[in-house]
């Protein structure tokens, strides 16, 4: 897996693969904002880290404390 320098991205390109992330299960779209809020945040305070997975062509995000 390959990290994504999020300063590589733009805000948009950003917010929507992190969009994509928290729907992924099922995520009630009337908490989808402050859940992308919270996965955004903790993102740009080092608290988790975005991969691109080349063999399934997938984009994920680990947290560092989970």
């Amino acid at each position: 897996m390959l990290m994504i320098p999020l300063d590589q991205l733009q805000p948009e390109t950003l917010r929507r693969v992190v969009e994509e992330y928290v729907t992924r299960d099922g995520t009630d779209l009337v908490d989808m904002a402050d859940k992308v809020d919270q996965v955004l945040a903790a993102l740009h305070r080092g608290r988790a880290e975005m991969y691109f997975d080349e063999k399934s062509q997938t984009t994920t995000i680990v947290f560092k404390d989970r």
